[in-house]
């Protein structure tokens, strides 16, 4: 009888658990402005004077910008060879070009800012900056872009996690990154570039 006794009260126990930690969860995210699950808001910091909200407001990322010699040219390849797609351009000598992955997810600003010297890309460790796509077919793309003349930064990878990952540098020393996730780690992952 004794242990039966447990039983319910641990059964008890566990039913007050699982009961009150949603509701915990909630108060939590209302008052740090998370989000509890993706594409359910809660009140929080965008909630406004009154404290109530029907949608939050809305911050993505939107683009990086990065300072290159030959913007013109970075663009042309970037789009032949990852699917992206020039969605702004300016004139010279500045040659802004925003350019979209296949998904319109985000944005590469690739330009030329005379005052400033271009950072020595080249010279950077991949794990320092580099730029990663998220990819289905690791070593097809990796072959398509030595191609088509970026070079290699070591071979594929695996992470313990069961990551693919393969990093390259453009023509222009920039390293990217390209990735196939053992575990999606972005809720809508758009158009993956497809060989």
């Amino acid at each position: 009888m004794q242990i039966s006794g447990t039983r319910v009260i641990r059964g008890m126990v566990r039913q007050l658990v699982l009961g009150i930690l949603p509701v915990v969860f909630s108060a939590l995210t209302m008052f740090s402005g998370c989000e509890n699950s993706i594409g359910k808001t809660e009140k929080g910091v965008f909630a406004g004077v009154s404290g109530q909200t029907k949608k939050k407001a809305a911050i993505r990322l939107e683009h990086v910008a990065l300072n290159v010699q030959d913007p013109v040219k970075m663009a042309g390849w970037y789009c032949k060879n990852l699917q992206m797609k020039v969605v702004k351009k300016g004139s010279a000598p500045v040659n802004a070009h925003f350019i979209c992955d296949a998904g319109a997810n985000m944005m590469l600003e690739i330009y030329h800012n005379p005052p400033d010297a271009v950072p020595d890309y080249a010279s950077m460790d991949p794990l320092l900056f580099h730029v990663a796509f998220m990819v289905d077919d690791v070593k097809g793309v990796r072959e398509k872009l030595i191609a088509a003349g970026a070079t290699p930064v070591g071979d594929i990878s695996a992470t313990p996690a069961g990551d693919e990952i393969a990093i390259l540098r453009d023509p222009w020393g920039v390293a990217i990154q390209f990735v196939k996730r053992a575990e999606p780690m972005l809720p809508n992952p758009g158009t993956n570039i497809e060989y």
